[in-house]
């Protein structure tokens, strides 16, 4: 189905409730068997044992990781700002989800005589729209430790502001890229002038490469996971909290690391498409392909100092960024 064909469809209202209903339990759902296979991942790359206990092979681990964390008692610090402290967590993970809401898994299909579109809503401004939700996923991480009244939550939070804000830039610059050879901010679209063409990565390697580093660093994840280092911060800006809310903040770093894997698929990997195979099993199977290098850095590399982790962002990833895009506009131009 081609995309022009594809927006002249309309799906019904119905359709497009319960395929978001379906696509949300289906993103929680991997993000809880994610933690089991990072866990095992882990477990086999340092050649140790995973979670084997709950259930055949541990597959009951996230089972019983959401009873633990629902049997935990809710608590307050004595100088928390309250409000604030509860919607910091609840705001983390709706952004988290809703970012999802635009990733288009297939082209489209006509099922019993309904047209059923390949992600929940395609707009104009798709990749736009992720941007934003990423940028105000930042006021949860920055809110949660500022309103938790904890020297080491505050300063995860103000370690998590100049970070994510820094690399967003980056991240944003990278992208460009993509949307000058493809003439267009509408994922469907993006993935249509692949199909015509090439996938995004051969010509735009540069991007590509910038965009997978400023989203491990958006993701806070290692080597990038300075907001709540261990070592220093004790758990950085979800220190004091626990339960159920510090699973919402666990919750939404495992979705943006979905969100933004399964961005790079199909800004750069041209999505759906594939031979032979249906168009939503290539997506999942490029999915996971990246999903695996957000989790074999973990298990690689160590995490940076503070100070190498700005200068790397401000200094190179910044500048090969912002080349990168006025070299892709300059070729566009030209050829």
């Amino acid at each position: 189905m081609t995309p022009a064909l594809a927006q002249a469809l309309v799906e019904p209202w119905w359709i497009s409730v319960i395929k978001a209903f379906v696509i949300a339990n289906l993103v929680l759902g991997t993000f809880a068997y994610l933690t089991v296979v990072e866990r095992k991942l882990l477990g086999r790359m340092h050649l140790r044992y995973g979670p084997n206990r709950v259930g055949p092979f541990g597959l009951l681990q996230p089972i019983a990781d959401l009873m633990k964390l629902l049997r935990k008692a809710s608590f307050f610090p004595k100088g928390a700002v309250t409000m604030l402290y509860i919607l910091a967590p609840i705001l983390a993970a709706f952004t988290a989800i809703s970012a999802f809401a635009v990733i288009p898994f297939g082209p489209g299909w006509e099922i019993g005589g309904y047209y059923v579109a390949g992600q929940i809503v395609d707009v104009s401004i798709a990749l736009l729209l992720i941007l934003a939700l990423s940028a105000v996923g930042i006021y949860a991480f920055v809110v949660g430790g500022w309103a938790s009244d904890s020297k080491y939550s505050l300063l995860g939070s103000m370690r998590t502001c100049a970070q994510l804000v820094s690399y967003e830039v980056s991240f944003g610059l990278a992208v460009l890229g993509v949307v000058i050879m493809a003439g267009s901010l509408r994922l469907t679209e993006i993935v249509a002038a692949q199909q015509e063409q090439i996938w995004f990565v051969v010509p735009q390697l540069v991007g590509f490469l910038c965009f997978f580093v400023a989203g491990v660093a958006e993701t806070n994840r290692a080597p990038f996971d300075l907001p709540e280092a261990e070592q220093e911060l004790v758990a950085g800006y979800h220190t004091e909290y626990g339960g159920i809310r510090w699973g919402m903040f666990q919750m939404s770093e495992y979705i943006n690391m979905l969100t933004f894997s399964a961005l790079g698929v199909t800004l750069f990997f041209g999505g759906w498409s594939g031979p032979i195979l249906p168009a939503p099993i290539w997506f999942l199977l490029k999915l996971g392909a990246l999903i695996f290098v957000f989790m074999w850095l973990r298990a690689t590399l160590p995490r940076l100092r503070y100070d190498q982790l700005m200068k790397f962002g401000w200094k190179v990833l910044l500048p090969v960024a912002t080349l990168n895009a006025i070299a892709t506009a300059v070729l566009v131009t030209i050829f």
